[in-house]
């Protein structure tokens, strides 16, 4: 397994999108054309590549200045405990660092990730959704 990683998001298919968005069972994968669209609109991302297989994704919403925001985070599941998540969020947050603040909404199963990765739970913060997405 050689990974490289990049932040040109004009290499990122439709198509792969597509399979490493159903690899993790999320349903933006069932829409590829709006994934495109989102990710051509991100301030920028860092791709995992195993050859030409897409198998691992981070997004970066951001002003620029003051905060940045990871929506997408996401590793195939052959690939994820090798540490790519870990390495695509590191090129971030370095990309990021100088952003005072850094926001992401975590799935349960992934908290111990982000808190080893320095993120931490906001007391009297509550993450709010309006989804049309099933």
């Amino acid at each position: 397994m050689n990974i490289r990683y990049a932040s040109n998001i004009e290499d990122i298919t439709r198509e792969a999108l597509q399979a490493l968005f159903l690899s993790v069972e999320w349903e933006s994968g069932k829409h590829p054309d709006e994934l495109v669209q989102a990710i051509q609109g991100s301030h920028s991302i860092a791709a995992a590549w195993d050859g030409d297989r897409l198998v691992g994704l981070i997004n970066a919403l951001s002003d620029g200045v003051l905060t940045v925001y990871f929506h997408y985070m996401l590793i195939h599941p052959d690939y994820q405990g090798k540490g790519i998540g870990k390495a695509m969020m590191d090129i971030m947050l370095d990309r990021y660092k100088g952003c005072k603040t850094k926001v992401l909404i975590s799935y349960e199963s992934a908290v111990d990730f982000y808190q080893k990765c320095g993120f931490s739970k906001e007391d009297g913060a509550t993450p709010m959704f309006i989804s049309s997405l099933v």
